[in-house]
């Protein structure tokens, strides 16, 4: 018996899954939210768990933080935003602490790499009430 196969089924068939840059596995919680990490999903379950016993309030996935300069937003020029699109970092997770009485934004990490690094010291002057943990 002969199976004929197109240039694009055999493709698909002998495809090899690719590689995540760190290695890390997507994984889907129990409640059917998909995060990009073990180490989020498991921070995730623990946050609302957190907030329902009333510790921490007004939590958050994925918090945008743009980027200010000394003359307004930082821009990034490039072939498809002639005049700059506006910087920004975005963080794992987001919630008030009312023990500490601020505003706390964490960031799984499994890998420091120097663009985080310099983001966070850019989020962290922009935004001073902000604190961030890396976990």
């Amino acid at each position: 018996m002969t199976v004929t196969l197109s240039r694009q089924e055999a493709k698909a068939i002998l495809a090899k899954p690719k590689r995540r840059k760190y290695g890390n596995v997507k994984v889907t919680t129990p409640d059917g939210e998909t995060f990009d990490s073990g180490r989020e999903a498991d921070r995730w379950m623990q946050l609302k768990l957190l907030e329902k016993a009333g510790e921490i309030s007004h939590l958050e996935r994925q918090p945008k933080f743009y980027l200010y300069g000394s003359n307004g937003p930082v821009l990034i020029r490039s072939k498809g935003y002639p005049n700059g699109r506006r910087s920004k970092w975005i963080g794992d997770f987001a919630y008030f602490c009312s023990r500490r009485n601020k505003r706390i934004c964490e960031d799984a990490k499994g890998f420091r790499t120097q663009t985080f690094i310099l983001k966070k010291a850019v989020v962290q002057a922009c935004y001073p009430g902000l604190e961030i943990v890396e976990i």
